[in-house]
């Protein structure tokens, strides 16, 4: 185990298409879940060497001084190592000196800044706020505070949204200057806002034409395509993301939060009652090697450059052309067998899920 994700699930305000653990801000409630959680950390970590940590939510920027204190305390259990990839995600509104001196004070070396757009409409749709001059003003505040590394999040594919807006968001985010940024298109997940509302979305084929935008215009800017939705400059990739795209173990904690364990998978509890009383876990599984194997697929075939064949028989000691009948797609170019790693190539990206049907 090399990676620690810490979910806070409190939030200022809720947006229309968040299918994560969350609840408004309620500052009675922070401490509790803050003491919980340190339980839950001291009950499961076995003082691994953890060399990527992430702070996600919710919205943790949200927390009070005392309560992001607090919340550093109960970090210092985990044995980091010297140069650990530490990201911390905020809301723009909550970007202050203050929160970033705190931050930076508590090794936290990456940003995660949930933009998703520049546009009016979008933002009212998803019920966020931003603005192009704020978001320059606050970057460069990080910049100056040094903060070498910020993520940017871009949400396209909402409805009645365009090309013209699309590039014009990519524009605005191009101006920051980001590291990192991660590109989501629109689902309409059941227990949201928007899933609810039975609002219609785009259609699949302006869908992948602003997929293709986006890949074209980053490209332009020297970012690189590393994963499906997501791009960096060089050397710029997310460490912690990449550990989950390789299929490794990692811990999960705080409410709601997902782990990968000693070849057990679980997911935490929804309920903040029954977190607040211990009851961590909603439900765990020990995965078999057929499951794992077939997860090591679906999640390897993200990243552009796929999965490396020796890699994978050094894991399961068994070649991965014995698992998955790689015949049709290897046939159809669906997927390419080059310089010992199969990967999905770039002009069938969009498809991924059909060819995963295919091999599964």
């Amino acid at each position: 185990m090399e990676s620690v994700y810490i979910h806070i699930p409190f939030c200022r305000n809720i947006c229309t298409y968040c299918d994560f653990c969350k609840m408004y801000y309620n500052s009675t409630w922070i401490s509790k879940y803050l003491k919980s959680l340190k339980n839950e950390i001291e009950d499961s970590y076995h003082n691994e060497l953890i060399k990527t940590i992430y702070i996600g939510g919710g919205t943790p920027s949200c927390l009070a001084t005392q309560d992001l204190l607090e919340l550093f305390e109960i970090i210092k259990i985990f044995n980091l190592h010297e140069n650990v990839e530490f990201t911390f995600e905020c809301n723009l509104s909550d970007i202050n000196e203050n929160l970033l001196v705190l931050l930076k004070q508590n090794k936290v070396n990456r940003l995660s800044i949930g933009i998703q757009s520049f546009n009016n409409e979008k933002l009212e749709f998803m019920n966020r706020l931003a603005n192009l001059e704020d978001a320059m003003h606050k970057i460069s505040l990080c910049r100056r505070l040094g903060f070498n590394n910020i993520n940017i999040d871009l949400i396209y594919g909402i409805p009645n949204e365009n090309i013209k807006v699309l590039k014009q968001d990519l524009k605005s985010i191009i101006k920051l200057k980001p590291d990192h940024i991660s590109t989501y298109s629109l689902i309409m997940e059941d227990n949201t806002l928007y899933g609810i509302s039975k609002i219609n979305g785009i259609s699949d084929d302006l869908d992948l034409k602003m997929y293709k935008m986006i890949k074209k215009y980053l490209k332009k800017y020297k970012y690189i395509h590393y994963e499906i939705s997501n791009f960096a400059l060089k050397g710029k990739e997310s460490l912690h993301n990449i550990n989950y795209w390789k299929n490794n173990e990692y811990y999960g904690f705080g409410l709601g939060a997902h782990g990968f364990v000693l070849g057990f998978r679980y997911e935490n509890t929804r309920s903040l009652t029954n977190y607040l009383k211990g009851e961590y876990r909603l439900k765990q599984n020990i995965i078999s090697k057929k499951e794992n194997m077939e997860n090591e697929l679906m999640l390897g075939l993200r990243l552009i450059n796929g999965i490396n064949i020796k890699e994978f028989y050094k894991k399961f000691n068994i070649n991965i052309q014995e698992v998955f009948d790689f015949n049709e797609v290897i046939k159809n170019k669906e997927i390419i067998y080059k310089k010992g790693y199969i990967f999905i190539p770039d002009d069938k990206l969009y498809i991924m899920n059909e060819i995963l049907i295919k091999l599964l």
